[in-house]
């Protein structure tokens, strides 16, 4: 399913290709990128709704005005990502200026999911700005 999502990815990306960079910076992104989606992801654990709420872009943050509702959403939609039994970063790209980060993800039912994370840098610090959630073909619940 990874291959798929990125298959799809890098269609899109190919109308304006990703953008690389080298080898050292690149290292601090992703580092950057993937402390980020750690930290929420610890702050739903820990049902934290305040700081995962801080990692959350101010567009995002727009759309869900509180933390509560912030929280809220992320259960009802996000599960695998709520409560993953666990999870591994893959490929990072960047689009127009912001991050997509892949992350395969056993879901809390057990059942793997890819989740492909947005970010872009704002204020020095990488905040999420989407998060898009897909299984596997024939996983569907």
């Amino acid at each position: 399913m990874r291959a798929v999502i990125f298959a799809l990815v890098f269609a899109f990306t190919s109308l304006t290709g990703p953008q690389y960079v080298d080898a050292e910076v690149a290292a601090d992104i992703r580092a950057g990128v993937q402390k980020t989606i750690d930290e929420q992801i610890a702050a739903f654990r820990a049902d934290d709704a305040e700081l995962a709420y801080s990692f959350a872009a101010p567009t995002i943050q727009r759309m869900f005005p509180t933390p509560g509702t912030f929280m809220n959403m992320v259960r009802q939609g996000y599960q695998p990502v709520y409560r993953p039994q666990s999870y591994a970063f893959g490929d990072l790209v960047e689009h127009f200026g912001q991050m997509m980060q892949s992350v395969s993800v056993i879901g809390p039912d057990g059942r793997p999911y890819t989740a492909i994370y947005t970010l872009a840098g704002i204020d020095g610090e990488w905040r999420i700005t989407g998060c898009r959630i897909t299984e596997p073909p024939g996983e569907s619940a």
